[in-house]
């Protein structure tokens, strides 16, 4: 359950960054969807408590993208009429603020003991479901009010 969770999750992101991508056509877009995909797999595996170097390195690279892509629509934002940014500036800062919170989430994991780590890997994963789920809901938004 948890492996389709964070593919789920992590499909959703990967939409949203094909669909605010405009540029490219289909058949490039299909390429990265099936790229990002099979990048999705690797990460899907259960990471355990002698793995958290290499899990938190991961969910810190997920974030990083994260953060590009936030970047990214907060630029077509600043582009389009007052009363969407108006609209849409509360809905970018919650998610520049789940992302904080996944950042604090991969704090705790990297300082995990071993007696707290399920717990803690328990809470990186829920913050970046979060993230996910709001960063969908953004693209969904930006595309029913801001034209590409």
């Amino acid at each position: 359950m948890k492996h389709k969770t964070l593919l789920v999750t992590f499909l959703s992101v990967v939409a949203f960054t094909v669909g605010c991508d405009k540029a490219d056509t289909t058949s490039q877009q299909l390429d990265k969807v099936q790229e990002k995909t099979a990048e999705a797999a690797q990460e899907m595996k259960d990471y355990t408590f002698a793995q958290k170097a290499e899990y938190a390195e991961k969910m810190q690279s997920q974030l990083t993208e994260i953060n590009k892509d936030l970047d990214q629509l907060a630029v077509k934002i600043e582009k389009s009429s007052d009363a969407a940014k108006a609209e849409a500036k509360p809905k970018l800062q919650a998610l520049r603020e789940k992302a904080d919170q996944l950042g604090k989430q991969l704090d705790e994991a990297k300082n995990a003991t071993e007696s707290t780590w399920d717990s803690v890997k328990a809470g990186s994963k829920k913050a970046y479901a979060e993230l996910k789920d709001g960063f969908n809901q953004a693209r969904q938004w930006v595309s029913e009010k801001i034209a590409p």
